[in-house]
Order: C-alpha cells, then sequence, then structure tokens
C-alpha cells in the first residue's frame, strides 16, 4: 500500500468520526462506526501492504523496521492534525495493524455525558484514583477529561507517564509534562520513581500494568500527591481483587491496609449505544471511599462494597452500573434490549417494575 493511499485512508476515516481502522491480511480495511465493525469495499490486503503500513508508521518515529518486530504500540499523525493511537502486532507470520482515532478535543464531563460528581472526586488533594472497564470502552478519555478540568481549575503540577502519548495537552492554569514509555523513559516504574522528584502534585499513570508501577502509584499517593490510573476491570470489586492479587499472599493484607487509606475513588465504564443508535454514551459505575467502604477494603469484605455503593446513591453521588443503566432508561436515552445485554443482574426486568433506583 502506498503511503497516499494510507493516509487518504486514515483522513476519511478522521473525518467521519470513525473510532478504529483495522488492517489485516487477506481483509479488506475495517472501520468500527458507532460501536459496530464495518468492511470497507476496498481491495484485500496483503503481506506486502500491512508490512508497508508499519513501515510508514515508523518511519514517523525516526524508526527502521526490524526482523525481531512482534507487536508495537506507538502513535501517528496526520499534517492536518489527526492523531492515532496504533497497535502493531503479528498473525500467522503477517502484521495487522489497528489505530484507534485520538479526538482531536479533550472534551469535558458534560460534553462526554459523564457524572458531575467526577468534578468532585478529582479535587481529592491526594490519594488514588482509578479509571477501570474493558479496552475501548473510554478509559481514556475520561481521564483526558480529568486532566484538563485540573488544568482549567488548578495551579497544578501534572506530569503524565502514557504508553503512548495520546491527548496532547496544554499547559493553562497548570503546568503539565508528558512523558512516553519508550521514547522518554524506560517503564513505568521508572518513570514513576523520577516523577516523585520532579515536583508534582498530580501524577497520571496511563495503566498499572504490574506490581512494581502499582506499588509505586501506591506509594506515590501514600506520599501526598493525586495519582490517576486505569486497570482493565470491571467494576470496584474485581478493582481491588486485581490490584491486591498481584502481591504474594503474605503480603496482601498489609496491600488491603494501604489501599483503604489511599483509595479516592474508582470510575468504571462501559459504552452502550443511545436509543437513535446514532451516539454512544457511557454507563458508569462510581465507587467512592467512604469510612465504610475503607472498612470493607480493609477487612476484605469486598461482597459488601456493591451494596454500600448502592446505598451512597443520594448521599455521596456513588452508583452502580445498574442504577446508572435504570437511569439512562428511564430517560428515555436507551432501549431496554441493549440495556439489559449490558446489565449484570438477572432481574434488570422486576427493578423497572418495582420502580427501583
Amino acid at each position: 500500500m502506498e503511503a497516499k493511499t494510507f493516509k487518504q485512508i486514515l483522513e476519511i476515516a478522521f473525518q467521519k468520526k470513525v473510532s478504529d481502522i483495522h488492517f489485516e491480511v487477506e481483509n479488506p480495511p475495517f472501520f468500527r462506526v458507532k460501536g459496530q465493525l464495518v468492511k470497507s469495499k476496498l481491495p484485500n490486503l496483503t503481506p506486502k501492504d500491512t508490512e508497508e503500513i508499519v513501515r510508514i508508521v515508523l518511519d514517523q518515529h525516526g524508526k527502521q523496521l526490524e526482523s525481531s518486530l512482534k507487536e508495537l504500540d506507538t502513535t501517528y499523525s496526520l499534517p492536518n492534525g489527526g492523531r492515532f493511537r496504533v497497535s502493531i502486532f503479528k498473525q500467522k507470520g503477517c502484521f495487522g495493524i489497528v489505530m484507534r482515532v485520538i479526538p482531536p478535543q479533550i472534551g469535558t464531563f458534560e460534553e462526554l455525558h459523564l457524572p458531575p460528581v467526577l468534578a468532585e472526586i478529582v479535587q481529592a488533594p491526594n490519594g488514588l484514583i482509578l479509571v477501570t472497564g474493558p479496552t475501548g470502552n473510554g478509559k481514556s478519555t475520561t481521564l483526558a477529561a480529568m486532566i484538563r478540568y485540573l488544568n482549567e481549575n488548578f495551579n497544578y503540577n501534572i506530569i503524565t507517564i502514557e504508553d503512548p502519548i495520546e491527548f496532547l495537552f496544554t499547559s493553562k492554569e497548570s503546568c503539565i509534562i508528558q512523558r512516553e514509555v519508550g521514547f522518554d523513559t524506560e517503564s513505568f516504574h521508572t518513570a514513576l520513581k523520577a516523577a516523585l522528584r520532579m515536583d508534582p502534585d498530580v501524577i497520571m499513570v496511563g495503566e498499572m500494568r504490574d506490581k512494581d508501577a502499582i506499588d509505586a502509584c501506591i506509594k506515590a499517593a501514600e506520599t501526598g500527591h493525586l495519582v490517576f490510573s486505569t486497570l482493565h476491570t470491571q467494576g470496584a470489586v474485581s478493582t481491588i481483587n486485581r490490584l491486591v492479587g498481584h502481591f504474594p499472599p503474605e503480603a496482601q493484607d498489609i496491600v488491603r491496609q494501604r489501599l483503604a487509606d489511599i483509595l479516592v475513588a474508582t470510575i468504571s465504564l462501559r459504552l452502550i449505544k443511545d436509543k437513535s443508535g446514532e451516539n454512544i454514551l457511557p454507563v458508569v459505575e462510581i465507587m467512592r471511599a467512604t469510612t465504610t467502604i475503607q472498612a470493607c477494603i480493609r477487612e476484605g469484605r469486598l461482597e459488601e462494597i456493591e451494596r454500600h455503593i448502592e446505598n451512597g446513591y443520594h448521599i455521596y453521588k456513588m452508583q452502580t452500573m445498574e442504577q446508572h443503566l435504570l437511569q439512562l432508561y428511564r430517560q428515555n436515552k436507551i432501549s431496554l434490549n441493549d440495556a439489559k445485554r449490558l446489565s449484570r443482574s438477572t432481574d434488570f426486568e422486576r427493578k423497572l417494575l418495582l420502580g427501583e433506583e
């Protein structure tokens, strides 16, 4: 594939607000549009085509294609300002590429249909705030909205550590330093240690991938900083289990104690089509670390947490995913079938009939 053709495909995808583009051998390019994967009418790609795409992407970063390359996460930019997060991988000996479109503007909480309580949560003086959910469900976009809010409203030194850098920030009220793993620093763990010597107020870690990164994030929060990060988990309870499970059994009680002391909130995301099918809305679970929830974490009573989130709806503006689904359905924003499909409850319709929140 020629560079000109490749860039034309990306420009069209960017203009049409496609969220992802797939380039895989023996298939034409696929586009994800409004949550649905759509096959293009372009010719099937050959191994030479996908290898050339990899060369074009690497060339923008001044890198050569090496025979040892098996997978790589990076970015690609168009002259008109369009940016993409790029995942390069091998399948059956051939290269495949998935490109995620990075929106040109960082949305506000309101524009992204996120609960207004996030503006309260991000004002915590210190601690750990986690954004969780499956891949492609809005974690990076939500984190960017949080950093935007702080950048516009507070005089902070904000350091982001990402792999790769996605949203580009311009310092406003805050000073923002963005570091990319593999380019500006060796690893998340190394960058986190360095960040503590860079006079930070806020540290944003793109993902807590291993025990060292998790431990470093907890230490940063313990020493008085506000730390943001993400995990590929589906709710507050699975998030806590995942964090604790990275440590050996003999250390897990202490990790639960540390988490209870520094956790501010978990925000868990799933995306759902609105009733028109034209837009995608976030369904959000919000857990705030109240005194009761802190006790549940310390004592390992995690099975009680969801009930406390439900009961904290009015006082603390917490919500389970079920509560948010019910709210969106009652507001006539989503269909019953889509709500039931995303619901983890077997009695979703009963809750509707009983008028539960």
